[in-house]
């Protein structure tokens, strides 16, 4: 007889594994198909988990919050002077897409680990499945440190771009704000975005589909009239390299003479704009044929990224008046470009689309840390677990886990020295994130990792992929721990140090992991599996 899975907990036992579970005891969502409900929700129970969350994100939308994060209008905006005070033009023509072919490969290996265990917060199960629960928790930390630090970020980034370029339109003075204005702006933001993460995914769903068109709108357009506002056409910026390190590229990044570490700095370029997009894993539960659509999400959402992002970075490029003079404007580039080319009412419009969608990048994030935190939380990972891994019986979202997502990335931003050291570890903790599962399977792939989902790009190519992933993550921690972000190196080495501690001081015989910790199993048509091993409590 099938047990009712415990609401709270949103765990199964292995004997209802057995099972196909009734509508009465899963609340899908009323909107999916049945046949990919079933599927979607058998495949769910086989890996011990009940239908908590409503099912409902079409292939679209699960692209959609990802590609809301990634959000090229923010990174590709207010980081523009981490490529051109490194590198000059060439940031745009060269280094972007090289950077963001790397983020694409990160990408193909989570997608292929995305199709064959559709979870939320699916970075630490996959870790947990083909690592080990150790491995799964230090996944799951650094993938939640990383997150809360992006998503306060980006609404930090929220706030200043809407007091400095949307508020003196309205009549406020950015030179009499102080710091105070700054926790209220800040708090604001967080509390609206809460607020509509709260009342279910179905608002949520509709304002990242609409911030998916509104990025696509924005870019084209912005690309568009930096290209009609340009002074000259030169093109060949796009592929001369210059070192603008020190005063020639406004203190940005130290003075060096070697030019291929100006270009290995120039790299946190597009790599921290094209983060995020593990939000389409963690939204695994809510979305409709998961095992599909995810790893679906998960490509688009970087390629078209980085090939939008290209076309408009290359822009900004080419309608700078001078690149030396650009450049010695260090972080306040692109208000400074956008001043000399497109002064007018239209720039001002352009300045609203840019602030909404930085807006509902942020929007995005609370949703994608929360499901990290309702997934790690009904495994027992963090504090207060039994109240983070609540679901509303009305809403059917993680509550607690939403407000608990904008109470930490606001207290991560309270003071200052501090958030600018944590917001550089960000990108750092979420790319250890993505490339740890990934390195579990290249181990397991083939062995205790035979059961592969829908998309499948074999074992040669995942391997292969895996090596290149993580050695270059590896590269990209050693980047961004570079002057002037040091300070991170700290902040690295810290966190590690304590997750090593923590584990093998108490949490490694107290932390129960995910109910199904073998990626061994029969599959069903869908080609998954559905019969598990369970280990026991």
């Amino acid at each position: 007889m099938l047990k009712t899975p415990t609401p709270r907990a949103g765990r199964i036992s292995a004997a209802s594994s057995q099972n196909t579970m009734s509508a009465k005891n899963t609340p899908s969502a009323t909107n999916a198909s049945a046949p990919h409900a079933s599927e979607d929700e058998k495949l769910l129970h086989s890996m011990g988990y009940a239908q908590e969350l409503l099912r409902r994100m079409s292939g679209f939308s699960n692209f959609a919050i990802s590609f809301s994060i990634i959000c090229i209008l923010a990174g590709g905006i207010t980081s523009l002077q981490l490529g051109t005070s490194a590198v000059g033009g060439a940031a745009a023509g060269i280094v972007w897409p090289i950077g963001v072919g790397f983020c694409f490969l990160v990408a193909l290996c989570m997608a292929q680990i995305a199709s064959a265990f559709p979870t939320a917060g699916g970075l630490y199960h996959w870790s947990s499945i083909l690592g080990g629960k150790g491995w799964g928790w230090s996944t799951a930390w650094f993938n939640l440190g990383g997150l809360i630090f992006v998503t306060a970020a980006v609404d930090v980034g929220v706030y200043s771009l809407f007091v400095n370029f949307v508020g003196p339109m309205i009549g406020i003075d950015p030179a009499k704000l102080t710091v105070t204005h700054q926790i209220i702006g800040v708090s604001a933001i967080l509390i609206s975005q809460a607020t509509l993460n709260h009342f279910g995914i179905r608002a949520v769903t509709l304002l990242t589909d609409f911030s998916g068109y509104l990025i696509f709108v924005v870019a084209i357009v912005l690309t568009i009239a930096m290209l009609i506002a340009a002074p000259t056409h030169d093109f060949s910026r796009l592929f001369t390299f210059s070192n603008m390190s020190g005063d020639s590229g406004g203190g940005v990044w130290p003075e060096s003479t070697g030019g291929f570490t100006m270009f290995l700095l120039a790299l946190m370029w597009p790599i921290y704009t094209i983060t995020g997009y593990d939000a389409s894993a963690h939204t695994s539960e809510e979305t409709v044929d998961a095992a599909r659509n995810v790893p679906k999400g998960i490509l688009r959402s970087v390629y078209l990224s980085g090939l939008f992002g290209w076309v408009m970075v290359s822009a900004f490029v080419i309608a700078l008046p001078s690149i030396a003079d650009g450049a010695k404007q260090g972080g306040n580039i692109f208000p400074w470009l956008m001043e000399q080319v497109l002064p007018g009412t239209f720039g001002k419009i352009l300045w609203i689309g840019i602030v909404v969608s930085n807006f509902l990048c942020g929007l995005a994030c609370v949703t994608s840390t929360s499901r990290m935190i309702y997934a790690f939380a009904r495994d027992g990972g963090l504090p207060a677990s039994s109240a983070l891994r609540k679901v509303s019986s009305k809403w059917k979202t993680p509550v607690a886990a939403i407000w608990t997502t904008a109470a930490l990335a606001l207290a991560s931003t309270l003071y200052a020295p501090a958030y600018s050291t944590l917001t550089t570890a960000c990108v750092i903790f979420l790319y250890i994130s993505y490339v740890m599962p990934t390195a579990a399977g290249f181990f397991t792939f083939g062995k205790s990792w035979t059961k592969m989902g829908p998309f499948n790009i074999g074992a040669t190519a995942f391997k292969a992929l895996a090596v290149v992933s993580v050695l270059g993550v590896a590269l990209l921690v050693w980047i961004g721990v570079q002057p002037p972000n040091d300070k991170a190196l700290t902040v690295t080495l810290v966190t590690t140090g304590l997750l090593v501690a923590t584990w093998w001081l108490g949490v490694r015989k107290s932390f129960r992991g995910p109910p199904v910790m073998s990626a061994t199993a029969t599959t069903s048509k869908s080609g998954f599996s559905t019969e598990p091993q369970f280990v026991g409590k």
